[in-house]
């Protein structure tokens, strides 16, 4: 597994950052968390997560309350790892065996951008192969990132499913 590319910033600002450098940086860290989830390197792939990270896939596509509303997946930081660890179990039945997964991830924008925090937004094609057969599911990405120590940590990622106005298959695996 290669590590992150460290990020230096003047006193760990985002702001200081040439815009074009920031983009190049923020891409990186959104290839290299895919490439986690697509190799089920759960444990790399968990360990972005900041403690108040929440991850998130709402269950009508678009920007509801998930406090109030019914959600796909709405999990805090305990829930990711309890997820993770489950995953790791080998005992998912819809797991068995595990999916082959090839991800895209394209049409990267920054969003705002704070002192250590940035908001980006992307859209992904998950390329999803198993015993029930082929899946494609398209999403459109928000993140929020955080810079700790010169390295990106995710603090939210929200998933809208473009196509989750069809009859969906279980979900075991990350999106």
């Amino acid at each position: 597994m290669t590590a992150q590319i460290a990020i230096a910033t003047a006193d760990n600002d985002l702001r200081a950052l040439d815009p074009v450098a920031l983009h190049h940086n923020v891409a990186q860290f959104l290839f290299h968390e895919a490439r986690l989830a697509d190799s089920h390197d759960y444990d790399g792939w968990d360990a972005l997560w900041e403690e108040d990270g929440i991850y998130w896939v709402p269950a009508n596509g678009m920007d509801t309350d998930p406090e109030t509303q019914m959600s796909v997946l709405y999990d805090n930081r305990s829930r990711i790892h309890v997820r993770i660890e489950q995953l790791k179990t080998g005992r998912r039945h819809t797991q068995t065996p595990r999916s082959e997964l090839a991800r895209l991830i394209s049409n990267i924008e920054i969003g705002e951008v704070a002192a250590a925090e940035v908001t980006v937004f992307a859209n992904s094609m998950i390329y999803e192969d198993n015993l029930r057969g082929e899946t494609v599911w398209a999403a459109r990405n928000e993140y929020r990132l955080r810079l700790v120590n010169g390295n990106f940590r995710l603090v939210r990622k929200k998933i809208a499913l473009v196509n989750n106005g069809k009859p969906m298959f279980t979900l075991s695996f990350l999106v």
